[in-house]
């Protein structure tokens, strides 16, 4: 059964920690927000009093933030982890989140922050977990499949690496939630890492072609590019399209497809299917527009 203490989450105001408080507050659970900005959180909406901490730029409001802490989620970036074990009582449990991007073959500052903060809670010996999400979609101002969707409205063909062949599988940012609740009420001994990950392994090709039938849109065709072709031109920042990175496209050369049978048995979490993500995704985008 959940416990009755209040849970405390770092980055509230972020996409999954904001998600998560709506999530929790819905359950009629108690949290206490642990925000860098009091406006920005105020401008939710959630009754929640919230804590004011710049995590490694000021250890003593992270310490008195944390003081009275038993359960922890840290949704900000995972190399703030050691900021936090030490500001953190050594009873109180933590869920954190990292990335699937510490895998990469091409391990950019991103994923060195993630591999420093796993060392950190290895070393820890707190009790607790580390989640390691694949690629987030459908969260409040995500820009992923938005992206995407935007690139396909200004272009009729998709020039992709590889010819878009890189296997992927992206995770909703409703089980993404449901991951990190499933995750505080079960009990860790020491500290954990854990893949999180979507149901379906797809071409990137193939998801493209259903990130537009969901936002209504022709699917665009693909042409095979190079890689280094396609970054050198985003860094030219063409007028008119959407903002890719070398990084990003790069990444696209790679397959990123994970087990997720072991997050079925430790989270008991049978996550949504693309097609299902991607239609509740566009769903609420049609709803709030």
């Amino acid at each position: 059964m959940p416990g009755t203490a209040p849970i405390h989450i770092i980055g509230a105001t972020g996409r999954s920690g904001l998600a998560l408080c709506h999530a929790l507050t819905a359950q009629g659970r108690s949290i206490v927000p642990v925000v860098r900005s009091l406006p920005r959180w105020q401008a939710t909406g959630l009754a929640a009093s919230a804590r004011i901490a710049r995590l490694e730029q000021n250890p003593a409001a992270l310490r008195a933030a944390l003081a009275d802490a038993t359960s922890i989620v840290l949704t900000a970036h995972a190399s703030h982890l050691p900021a936090v074990l030490a500001a953190t009582p050594t009873s109180a449990r933590i869920v954190a989140l990292g990335s699937t991007r510490i895998f990469t073959r091409w391990p950019d500052a991103h994923a060195h922050g993630v591999m420093e903060g796993a060392r950190a809670f290895a070393r820890s010996g707190r009790h607790g977990v580390l989640l390691h999400p694949t690629m987030i979609y459908g969260a409040q101002g995500e820009d992923n499949v938005q992206r995407l969707a935007a690139l396909m409205r200004r272009l009729p063909v998709l020039p992709l690496p590889r010819g878009g062949r890189a296997l992927i599988q992206p995770i909703w940012q409703g089980d993404v939630t449901r991951a990190l609740i499933a995750a505080l009420d079960r009990q860790w001994n020491g500290p954990h890492e854990l893949v999180i990950a979507g149901a379906d392994q797809v071409a990137y090709r193939d998801f493209t072609r259903q990130v537009a039938r969901a936002a209504g849109l022709r699917p665009r065709g693909v042409i095979p590019v190079p890689g280094a072709v396609l970054m050198a031109l985003a860094r030219l920042r063409l007028p008119g399209l959407p903002r890719i990175t070398p990084a990003e496209i790069r990444r696209l050369l790679e397959d990123k497809i994970f087990d997720i049978e072991p997050m079925r048995a430790q989270l008991g979490l049978q996550p949504v299917t693309l097609a299902a993500g991607l239609a509740r995704t566009f769903g609420q985008q049609r709803a709030d527009s």
